[in-house]
């Protein structure tokens, strides 16, 4: 399993991603009761996962990669 480790490379996720979990996993939770306990573990647990995906990409990922991701979606907006 160590080999598979050394070969680890994070991919770089955008804010907008981390902004999305944390709004996500604070809605369901003050919303819990409303849309169920089957539906709000399932929902908390997704935004969580993404929450945790985000600081992997933040602590891991490739600080260059990380800017040509923000560039490319700048440019994609212009005519």
């Amino acid at each position: 399993m160590l080999p598979l480790l050394n070969r680890f490379h994070a991919a770089p996720l955008s804010s907008g991603l981390f902004s999305i979990s944390i709004l996500g996993a604070i809605l369901t939770f003050l919303y819990y009761d409303d849309i169920g306990a089957s539906f709000g573990f399932t929902f908390l647990l997704f935004f969580i996962i993404l929450l945790i995906a985000s600081f992997i990409s933040m602590e891991k990922a490739d600080v260059d990669a990380t800017l040509a991701l923000d560039h490319k979606r700048g440019q994609r907006g212009r005519g």
